[in-house]
């Protein structure tokens, strides 16, 4: 038996618009935390006005969501595909430390300095909030440091190392975090100047590299 194409009724087309459904109702409670986190902040704003907001109950908020956090972080999540895509599209003459800082800062200056729209507030917004620390930016340090692994990876393949046994991959990937946090600081600190996380990030990167080649 031929599943009916979506829109014709069938079982295929109720599923298709089950998953649009689905698929709406979660960019809906997204949008709905982002707009209450900028009015009154994240720790100020509760599961149950986000999904009040959307006219949903709190029990389907946590159909799609596993907390405030897990909404607050899909931006991360979204950046996070992207950088795994760039650093793994990187040249392969580039040495690990270089791609993984153009592949960083390209992806970041992208989500920040890019087309106009929810995808780019969301991204500002976020960092505002993750500048402002607490619980949040804790969070968005744990979510970063569960996914090396897969960084480790990309820069293993890159350097022939084997990331089952050897741990220069993660050392390279875990500084990453360490240049997260110094540039959330420049961006933070008014007397370092930094408006654009991407210029901090690269700056960052830079006196890492720098330092990394000095003489031992």
């Amino acid at each position: 038996m031929i599943a009916s194409a979506p829109g014709t009724g069938g079982p295929a087309g109720t599923a298709g618009r089950r998953e649009r459904k689905k698929q709406r109702t979660r960019e809906a409670l997204i949008d709905a935390a982002f707009t209450l986190f900028a009015a009154k902040g994240y720790d100020a704003t509760t599961v149950e006005e986000i999904a009040d907001a959307v006219d949903v109950s709190a029990r389907t908020f946590f159909r799609y969501f596993a907390s405030k956090e897990h909404v607050a972080l899909t931006v991360q999540e979204e950046q996070r595909t992207a950088l795994l895509a760039a650093l793994a599209a990187r040249p392969a003459q580039e040495p690990p430390l270089t791609a993984l800082r153009n592949a960083v800062v390209a992806v970041t200056r992208l989500h920040e300095c890019g087309v106009p729209g929810p995808d780019r507030d969301r991204f500002r917004l976020l960092l505002k909030l993750l500048g402002d620390g607490g619980g949040l930016l804790a969070g968005s340090l744990e979510h970063a440091q569960r996914g090396l692994r897969d960084i480790a990876e990309i820069i293993a393949r890159r350097t022939g190392a084997d990331a089952a046994s050897d741990l220069r991959p993660y050392v390279l990937a875990s500084t990453m975090v360490a240049v997260f946090q110094a540039a959330l600081i420049g961006v933070k600190d008014d007397a370092m100047g930094y408006t654009s996380l991407a210029d901090a990030l690269s700056d960052a990167f830079a006196a890492l590299i720098d330092e990394a080649g000095r003489p031992g």
